[in-house]
């Protein structure tokens, strides 16, 4: 069955943070006076992400707050595990607040080199949506680097009320573009939400690990290989 749709996870796919994250909450931290190393803060950022369930909601009742409070409970923990104790929550307002504004901004991302490329080739004759575990800031931050133009829809887990790789995301995915399973194919970099997700839901799946597979070998797979054949 021809391959129609393509379904692009955004952060570590098409964007990532513009520097580590580790030194943007030092430096947001600081401000605030509180004094922690970067790497420090990045091992429990990395622990803190490994650890803590995704966001999981009642079908048909996604969150008010667009997952604010997931990501506000997120950074309490990264700084409670750096500071051995946990912030004041006040102090925990304030900085996760400096946070969250900075990572809606265009410029706290960059696009990887190879998206742009790809997206052109393979938009002209494949149909391409977005499918993140992210929420509604994400539109704007693909706008700020003239990406949306690529894409029918962006799907975000909060507006969908599941992450990947729960199988509702795959199944908001085929709702949303109106295929069957076996005429899509979903790109991401994380094995277990994309990789396992898509498959799991009966969706091809090609894995994104720069730089020895990125968006070139994308495209050259996509153009040269029966879809059956991509993993």
């Amino acid at each position: 069955m021809p391959l129609q749709t393509l379904f692009f996870d955004a952060a570590g796919t098409l964007i990532r943070p513009a520097e580590p994250v580790g030194l943007t909450y030092a430096q947001h931290a600081l401000r605030r006076g509180i004094v922690a190393e970067p790497e420090a803060i990045m091992q429990a950022f990395r622990l803190a992400w490994k650890e803590t369930a995704p966001p999981l909601h009642a079908v048909g009742q996604p969150p008010a707050d667009d997952d604010r409070g997931w990501w506000r409970g997120l950074v309490g923990d990264v700084f409670g595990r750096v500071l051995s104790v946990p912030l004041a929550e006040h102090v925990l307002d304030g900085l996760f607040d400096d946070l969250y504004l900075h990572y809606a901004l265009p410029q706290a991302w960059s696009v990887f080199d190879d998206v742009v490329p790809a997206l052109e080739d393979l938009s002209r004759d494949h149909r391409l949506l977005v499918l993140s575990n992210f929420d509604r800031r994400l539109r704007s931050i693909l706008a700020g680097h003239d990406l949306l133009r690529f894409f029918e829809q962006v799907i975000i887990s909060s507006e969908v009320g599941a992450a990947k790789p729960h199988p509702r995301m795959f199944e908001a995915a085929l709702a949303t573009a109106g295929c069957l399973p076996q005429e899509a194919l979903h790109i991401g970099d994380d094995k277990k939400c994309d990789l396992g997700g898509a498959q799991s839901s009966g969706i091809h799946a090609f894995h994104v690990k720069r730089p020895e597979s990125g968006l070139h070998a994308l495209v050259q797979k996509v153009r040269s290989e029966a879809y059956s054949g991509l993993h």
